[in-house]
């Protein structure tokens, strides 16, 4: 079975947001309270998140969608509805995230990194909120956000200092196993290694980790064998090492086009490999023949200018002067690497000339609006509701979508879409920008609450006689 996978899709949805309540209080000796409806609870997100114990996305290869709990909606007596539950997901250091498109979202390096990959709706507004001096008592309420959906690609791209590279069967398991505490799969026959595999190496006071990439062969860059698809594992290394295989069985082969082969492959994939730092193992020196082969081979390396190392990971020959040659390497590129430094807020305010929309007129005359706030206002509309409907056009009123259709040339009748074109509203626009609400009387009030209570009115009948009274003693001309 598969148990190490480095590249997935994951179908991302976040939570919707819960619908706002429309209530009225109501309780004894007072019927009409006045609006209470709570506000609809916030979708959860879907979070990414890097945790050091997780090394594969093995979870995500069985389980590729994912989607975090939808918000409550709000009830009477003001309760709102509770939130939903951010699902987060552990992904392994050095995971990159791309849209269907291969751009990059999120680089994910380091404990604790995260990434919002699907943002949860936000709830709907109950009716007490939406209760103002003009508007006492709203008969709707606005409807909870549909959260975030989007695919994302995962790809691992292991992080480590030291690359070991190679053909199959070069020796690549069996150096790391030596140089470290790491325990590969190792034995004779090629493609053993399937898997990238990492170790910590401790020479003096520096401390690094070395990976261990699967043997590549000619055409790697291009998919042959399994190089391209880990050849990514190695973008991250800050040092490259040819491992070169002195005792090959293969008469056609020898470390010298080996090393050309591998070269020619690093920069053909590209990635900045070709610039790395390197140094060249030559190993198996233990074998007949190895020794001869290493001796024959050194001077031409050498002179074209590599740092060579004869080792025998078995034997364990060389071993302690190659590992303080790659932390000195190491070092460098560490001392060479600029500071991270702390991250600055930038605060950009929005022009005072941007409206947050735009109107444009497409061919087939229909006018689309696109924006944010237009198009969330849309989603949280119940067109059910004539009210709920009457407060949309009022809104997008104020916002001033009626002025930039009429700049745009838009006259009554004509169509207006709001929204993207797969999912939007439309309709025959109105200069007027009326919805219907307003033949209900003036939208958001309820007369019911309007209505004198009995004593009230017995009072006033009274005040009215007596102020009638008074009016007609005024009046009285005695004879």
């Amino acid at each position: 079975m598969t148990t190490f996978v480095d590249r997935v899709e994951l179908h991302a949805a976040a939570g919707n947001g819960g619908h706002g309540c429309a209530s009225v209080h109501r309780e004894k000796f007072k019927p009409l309270g006045g609006p209470d409806g709570g506000n609809g609870g916030r979708g959860g997100d879907v979070i990414l998140v890097v945790d050091q114990d997780v090394t594969t996305l093995l979870d995500y290869h069985h389980s590729p969608h994912r989607k975090a709990t939808n918000g409550q909606p709000g009830a009477g007596d003001n309760r709102s509805g509770k939130d939903g539950q951010d699902l987060v997901l552990p992904v392994p250091d050095g995971t990159v995230v791309l849209d269907k498109e291969g751009n990059v979202l999120a680089d994910l390096v380091g404990q604790g990194t995260t990434f919002v990959a699907g943002q949860g709706g936000r709830g709907g507004l109950g009716n007490a909120a939406l209760a103002s001096a003009r508007r006492k008592a709203p008969g709707f309420a606005l409807l909870g956000v549909p959260g975030e959906e989007r695919d994302v690609v995962l790809e691992l791209k292991t992080v480590a200092d030291v690359a070991l590279v190679g053909y199959p069967s070069a020796g690549k398991s069996s150096l790391i196993s030596v140089l470290s505490a790491a325990k590969p799969k190792i034995a004779d026959y090629p493609f053993t290694t399937l898997v990238p595999n990492l170790g910590v190496v401790t020479a003096g006071s520096t401390v690094y980790t070395v990976a261990d990439v699967p043997g590549l062969i000619p055409g790697a860059s291009q998919g042959r064998g399994l190089g391209l698809e880990f050849l990514r594992h190695v973008e991250r290394c800050s040092v490259l090492v040819h491992v070169l295989d002195t005792a090959t069985l293969e008469s056609d082969r020898d470390p010298v086009s080996d090393l050309d082969v591998i070269e020619a492959e690093l920069r053909e994939y590209g990635a900045g490999l070709e610039n790395r730092p390197r140094l060249v193992v030559l190993n198996k020196i233990d074998v007949p023949d190895g020794q001869d082969l290493a001796d024959l081979v050194r001077p031409d390396l050498e002179e074209r200018g590599y740092r060579v190392f004869e080792v025998s990971a078995v034997a364990h020959k060389g071993l302690k002067e190659l590992s303080f040659a790659l932390a000195e390497l190491v070092g460098q590129a560490r001392a060479a690497k600029p500071k991270e430094e702390a991250t600055r807020i930038v605060i950009r305010p929005k022009a005072v000339d941007d409206s947050g929309f735009t109107v444009k007129r497409e061919e087939d005359g229909i006018y689309r609006v696109r924006g944010e706030k237009p198009e969330r206002w849309v989603r949280q509309t119940d067109f059910n509701n004539d009210e709920a409907v009457g407060y949309l056009a009022d809104r997008l009123n104020r916002l001033g979508v009626e002025d930039e259709l009429m700049k745009a040339g838009a006259r009554s009748g004509d169509g207006v879409a709001i929204g993207p074109e797969e999912n939007a509203v439309v309709f025959d626009w109105e200069p007027t920008m009326m919805a219907g609400a307003e033949m209900l009387g003036r939208r958001g009030e309820d007369h019911r609450l309007e209505a004198p209570r009995p004593a009230a009115q017995r009072r006033r009948d009274r005040e009215a006689e007596r102020d009638e009274a008074q009016q007609a003693y005024d009046d009285f001309e005695p004879f």
